[in-house]
Formats: structure tokens, C-alpha cells, sequence
């Protein structure tokens, strides 16, 4: 039963307690500055990248009418590809599934992926004996300070560099200086070992093509291309609404995304279609070669099947990952991820009705949610969010308009 009054209460408290955090305030105010210059010069330099967006807006819609289809046709590819494919009904399965795939007593390197923390991956895996470590700089910082991300790509948005040099201080046991290059070096020396002793890699995806099974990984960092590339396993966790039809269609969603994540171009685009292979000994394909013997695909449905069929609220589907709505959200912007559940801002009152927590944690984000419209405005889908959070108030409230 929801307790409106109780749990917005709460949620208010939280807030503000946030909003009144320096630490937080510095954090963001410079993140938000960066991201706003950096996209402008990015859609300045690559204007068809605003045509392109509605392009791609179709081909998601048409894709959200299709996923089981979708589904089936990009399993089937993966495993003509020497890969493995699964769906998973919900959290549970697909912890159960990882978990048959990594046993115990394992070292796992993580890419970044909401999916893992919408089930919680990095718990699970570490209850059951194993050894986890996220490679995402932000994911890290946040691993070491017992926290959520804060942010849908910059997990440790809201904590300044000189904050993180006291942390990563304490935790490499000598003096880091708070600056940016000599933390990043810091992680960097930590980490590289951990990619070519670990058992696992895990990671989510950006996109997935149907046709040819391939998922798609946009990052900058370089923990994407190594903690899929080094491990003998690549464990691959995704949603089905990252599925599209063809090839063609996730390189447009691909360009689409990373300008909106503020990036003329991103460092790397990972495609990965199936386990590593070699061909050149008498044109016999072996697989197993420098790269994963095994690659594991768990498509993830924990509720997105029924909401693609809900044409009032089917549109939060089309969301890209890209982050922008977060940097233009009033709330947000003072507050970072306090502002959420397991997803974030006025987007994530949706996700968390129906995917990742159910309408008793959504209830209160729905009425935090200003419904200005801001975000819809700077969403390469342009998911009206606003009115979708209207329809959920509705809901309740009986179907009451507030």
C-alpha cells in the first residue's frame, strides 16, 4: 500500500539534504557546464545528427512493436555465431543464469550497465564467493564508497576531484593529489592487472542488432575493449529494448547516442558478435584465440515486454542512455541521483513503476517531477516525460487528474 504523505516526506528530506551538500553542488555545477558546452559543439559540428534522431526515433518504435521477434532472430544469430543466448523473465532468473555461468570463487572485471545494477549484479556475484570489481572510473569511485551510481554515465558525478583524491588516498594507501590526471593514473596502474588475471568480463550493451547478433559498446575509458577482450568469458546482460532489426539501424542509434552523451566521437565503438576466432591455419575456424572462448548473451524482459504493449507509457522504452534529460532536469541538477531508484529523474519514475521497483518506490519521484518539459526538449527521442508522469499521478490517484 502506497504511504504517499510518508514516502514523499522521506524523499523530500533526502533532497534536501543533498541539495544542501557543497561537495555536491561543486560537482555538478561544473558537470552540467562541461556537458552543455560539449554537446552544443557537438551537434554544431555534426548537425544531421538532429534528422538522424528521428530516424532512429522510428526504428525504436517499430522495434518496441517487435521485441519478441527481435528477440528470437538475434538469438538465433548468436548462436550461429558460437554464442549463447538467453531471456531472462526477470531479476531473478538472470542472476541465476549468471550465476550458473561464473560459479564461484571468480574474478570478475564489470563494465558499466544499469542492468546490473537494476537486478544487482555486483551483490549477488560477490554473495556467492567471487570477487568483483567495476573498471568504469565513476563505477569504481562509487564501489569504494559503498554507493549507487549517481548518474545514468557519470556514476560519480557529484563528487569533486578533491574528494576523490582523499578517497583514493586511503584506499592505495599513499598520497593521490586532487587532480583529475594523477587519479585517473592511479586506477588505471590498479586495474591493469585485474583485467588479464580475471575469470569474467562482464558488461551490458548499448545496442544490439537482430540480424547479426552484434551488441554494441560505446566508451571512451578502454575498460570496455579490455574487459570484454581479456577474460577468457564475456558475459553480456542487456534489455530487450536495446534490440533493433538490422546492422544498419544500430550504427544510426550508436552515432545518435554518443552525441547526445556530449561526444563528437567516442574513443571506441566495441562490436562484438560472437567469441574470439582464427581461420588462418588452413582456413579451419577455431574459436578461443586472444579474446573470450565463451560469450554469454542474457537478454533481460523484468516487466519491458508487458510496457512495450502499454501505449501510454511504451515510450520510456525509447530511452538511449544518453544522459542528457539528468543534466537539464531543475531537480536533478541540485540533487544528482538522490533524485531516483534504481533509474533516475523524472525518466526513472517511469522505469521504476514499471521495471526496477514498482509503483510504491515511483510514487514519490512522479511528484517530485516539475513536468517542464525540459528534458523532453533536450531528448534526441523527445520521451514525453511530462505527460507520462501525469499519467502516473493518475493512476495514484484513482485516475483523478492532479
Amino acid at each position: 500500500m502506497v504511504d504517499l504523505e510518508k514516502d514523499l516526506a522521506t524523499l523530500a528530506e533526502t533532497l534536501v539534504k543533498a541539495a544542501n551538500n557543497p561537495n555536491i553542488n561543486l560537482a555538478l555545477s561544473r558537470a552540467v557546464k562541461s556537458y552543455r558546452e560539449n554537446v552544443n559543439k557537438a551537434l554544431s559540428r555534426f548537425p544531421h545528427t538532429v534528422e538522424r534522431a528521428r530516424e532512429v526515433r522510428e526504428i525504436k518504435l517499430q522495434a518496441l512493436s517487435n521485441l519478441q521477434v527481435l528477440y528470437e532472430k538475434a538469438a538465433k544469430s548468436i548462436e550461429e555465431n558460437h554464442g549463447k543466448a538467453y531471456l531472462a523473465k526477470d531479476g531473478s532468473e538472470a542472476l541465476k543464469i549468471v550465476s550458473e555461468i561464473v560459479g564461484t570463487g571468480k574474478l570478475i572485471v564489470k563494465v558499466k550497465s544499469m542492468v546490473g545494477e537494476e537486478i544487482g549484479l555486483r551483490e549477488h556475484l560477490e554473495e556467492k564467493g567471487n570477487t568483483l570489481w567495476e573498471t568504469d572510473l565513476g563505477e569504481f569511485i562509487q564501489q569504494l564508497r559503498n554507493d549507487r551510481p549517481m548518474h545514468i554515465l557519470s556514476p560519480a558525478i557529484h563528487i569533486p576531484r578533491e574528494e576523490v583524491a582523499k578517497l583514493f588516498s586511503a584506499f592505495f594507501e599513499k598520497e593521490i593529489p586532487p587532480e583529475i590526471a594523477a587519479e585517473v593514473a592511479a586506477v588505471r596502474e590498479f586495474m591493469r592487472e585485474k583485467y588479464f588475471k580475471a575469470d569474467i568480463g562482464i558488461s551490458g550493451a548499448n545496442i544490439v542488432a537482430a540480424d547479426t547478433g552484434s551488441i554494441f559498446i560505446i566508451e571512451n575509458e578502454g575498460n570496455g575493449r579490455l574487459a570484454t577482450g581479456a577474460p577468457p568469458v564475456h558475459i553480456v546482460i542487456v534489455g530487450l529494448e536495446k534490440l533493433v532489426p538490422t546492422l544498419d539501424d544500430a550504427f544510426k542509434t550508436a552515432e545518435v547516442t554518443w552525441r547526445y552523451a556530449q561526444y563528437t566521437v567516442p574513443s571506441y565503438v566495441n562490436i562484438i558478435s560472437g567469441p574470439s576466432k582464427t581461420g588462418d591455419i588452413e582456413k579451419v575456424t577455431t574459436y578461443g584465440a586472444h579474446g573470450p572462448k565463451e560469450f554469454h548473451v542474457i537478454f533481460l524482459d523484468n516487466g519491458r515486454l508487458a510496457l512495450s504493449q502499454n501505449e501510454t507509457f511504451k515510450e520510456a522504452l525509447l530511452c538511449l542512455r544518453c544522459g542528457g534529460c539528468l543534466y537539464e532536469c531543475p531537480v536533478f541538477s541540485l540533487t544528482a541521483g538522490y533524485y531516483g531508484y534504481k533509474y533516475l529523474g523524472g525518466i526513472g519514475s517511469i522505469w521504476t513503476a514499471f521495471v526496477a521497483g514498482g509503483i510504491e518506490k515511483a510514487a514519490p519521484l512522479a511528484y517530485v517531477c516539475l513536468r517542464c518539459g525540459r528534458c523532453q526538449e533536450r531528448c534526441p527521442m523527445k520521451i514525453d516525460v511530462p505527460r507520462m508522469t501525469l499519467a502516473l499521478r493518475q493512476i495514484l490517484t484513482g485516475n483523478h487528474a492532479d
